[in-house]
């Protein structure tokens, strides 16, 4: 009843607004910059009113092409029905255009076919077998999880998947809930790919930071600027101890409590393989597909990323792997790694004689069948990060702190906060990172000298707007329900979508918290980063403690 009220509500707003532009008439001139957050805004808040995600993303969607045709001379009328149409034949169709996005469609569709096919064979039924046996609780069980997403640290995605997927039905049995499975897989994934000197980010991050410091004739290498960043990454580094806190204390709070308590106090729930109560369960059947994925990713990120030269100069084993990982294409390796990963499941599947060809190919479509709703929302998720684009959303933003006149010491602590909007508007953590460190990096250094600090001095807050940038932009693409992480997050723990989010922001915003106010700024002011990772660590746990409740 609520929801219809709701409906109700933003259906009555969008027939005002509509009336209200029809007395006005048609505008042809630039449209005001400050409109360009309204898509994001649109589809962000209708989402979480609703509890809908995708017609929440296509009127976001809408939002934007009817303002960029209304300003550009259109009628309201023409303007609504010409922003429909490019809804569709723009936006949709060309985040589809777009060789990574239908990468990460084929390679999640390969994925979820291999996951059905080791799944109906036995293979997984194996799999909560073994790890039942060395997961008795729910806290062993959740640690578990958190363990094999630090194994699988070199890239999100495939973390995402192989993890999820693997630890959902030993959540189920132990009675943890689908949202606390799928906020640890995301909260620890980003987090341990965004900052390991050896993963698919690192090339992407080391560019962007190169294009910042070259545009301020910074004589040092990007590589060294990131790894004093680290030293002032609070974000990541607090996430994965505030993870670690929730797991031993058995405390929650917030949305994720009650999701908790659900979950404890009902039945074991019932897994999704339907098919494997009556196959034998041999973990090696599962266990091989899934090895072939990891390791076939791994050498896919070598073989891409190879340079010969680097691996002939005299710098150590794990620069060279680090550069080598860093320059490859890791859309490329994880598709590779997915094809692979479903021919062996079925090839072993065949060998074992444990399903018949007929019923191996059934599977491996119904398995790409239960990726179609994610498939859906990534392609809408998409779509709107594109309007934004078109719509210069993230330079307006981004531009607001610039124009601004500050201390040097409170650019870190805003670069984060506008990291986070950004990251929290587009729902990617890599545009944002794209768009912030060649302007922000530049203007931070700038500013700098102009308030008359010397290099020494400068370094440091130098770094702490570098570690901001990548810190922010994770913390928003937490937050964000169009992120595709987050999306895939939900995917592979199968767990709805927009509960998720509202479990998840709760505790991403307490870190982000903790991070700039114990962290971020404190340091900015010249507070030793190392007393201020032990001082938000040890306030996290006090509002564990406090705040939290024993599930």
């Amino acid at each position: 009843m609520k929801r219809k009220w709701i409906s109700l509500l933003v259906l009555i707003a969008l027939v005002l607004v509509m009336t209200l532009l029809y007395i006005l008439g048609p505008v042809a001139g630039p449209m005001p910059l400050w409109l360009s957050i309204l898509p994001p805004l649109v589809a962000i808040v209708m989402a979480l009113l609703i509890k809908e995600v995708i017609s929440s993303l296509f009127v976001g969607i809408l939002t934007g092409t009817f303002l960029m045709a209304y300003y550009g001379g259109a009628s309201p009328a023409a303007a609504l029905g010409g922003g429909l149409l490019r809804v569709v034949d723009t936006y949709v169709v060309g985040s589809l255009f777009d060789v990574d996005h239908v990468t990460i469609i084929v390679f999640t569709m390969l994925i979820g076919g291999m996951v059905r096919i080791i799944s109906t064979n036995g293979g997984m039924q194996g799999v909560v077998n073994w790890l039942s046996r060395r997961a008795r609780g729910p806290r062993s069980g959740q640690l578990m999880t958190f363990l094999m997403d630090l194994c699988i640290f070199f890239d999100d995605y495939s973390n995402t998947l192989v993890v999820g997927n693997t630890m959902r039905p030993i959540a189920d049995k132990l009675k943890v809930s689908r949202e606390k499975l799928a906020y640890i897989v995301d909260s620890t994934s980003a987090p341990v790919v965004a900052v390991a000197f050896v993963t698919t980010w690192i090339g992407a991050e080391l560019s962007y930071i190169q294009d910042g410091i070259q545009a301020i004739g910074l004589q040092t290498s990007a590589y060294s600027v990131f790894f004093h960043s680290l030293a002032y990454s609070f974000y990541p580094f607090l996430t994965l101890g505030f993870v670690l806190m929730i797991i031993f204390s058995g405390r929650d709070f917030g949305p994720m409590l009650t999701a908790e308590r659900k979950a404890r106090k009902a039945l074991a729930m019932e897994t999704e393989m339907t098919n494997s109560v009556s196959k034998p369960a041999h973990i090696i059947d599962a266990l091989i597909p899934l090895a072939v994925l990891i390791f076939g990713t791994i050498i896919g990120l070598i073989v891409t990323g190879y340079d010969a030269a680097a691996w002939q100069s005299g710098t150590g084993f794990f620069s060279k792997l680090s550069v080598t990982i860093g320059a490859a294409n890791s859309y490329k390796a994880l598709l590779w790694a997915s094809v692979l990963s479903l021919l062996t499941a079925i090839v072993v599947t065949l060998l074992r004689g444990s399903l018949t060809f007929a019923k191996v190919i059934e599977e491996m479509v119904e398995g790409f069948k239960s990726m179609f709703n994610a498939v859906l929302i990534l392609t809408m998720a998409w779509s709107i990060a594109l309007v934004t684009k078109d719509m210069h959303t993230a330079e307006f933003v981004s531009h607001l702190l610039v124009q601004w006149s500050l201390s040097p010491v409170f650019v870190p602590a805003l670069t984060f906060l506008l990291a986070a909007l950004i990251g929290f508007s587009t729902g990617t953590s890599w545009g944002t990172m794209a768009i912030l460190y060649p302007l922000i990096l530049p203007a931070s250094w700038l500013l700098c000298q102009e308030q008359g600090l010397s290099v020494e001095a400068t370094m440091p807050l130098f770094y702490n707007v570098v570690a901001s940038v990548l810190a922010g932009s994770v913390m928003g693409d937490h937050c964000s329900p169009i992120s595709d992480t987050t999306i895939m997050s939900s995917l592979a723990s199968s767990c709805n979508h927009l509960q998720h989010v509202k479990t998840q922001m709760p505790y991403a915003l307490t870190v982000g918290g903790v991070a700039v106010i114990i962290g971020v700024l404190p340091t900015a002011l010249g507070l030793p980063s190392s007393v201020a990772f032990l001082l938000g660590l040890v306030t996290l746990w006090l509002i564990v403690r406090l705040v939290g409740k024993k599930v």
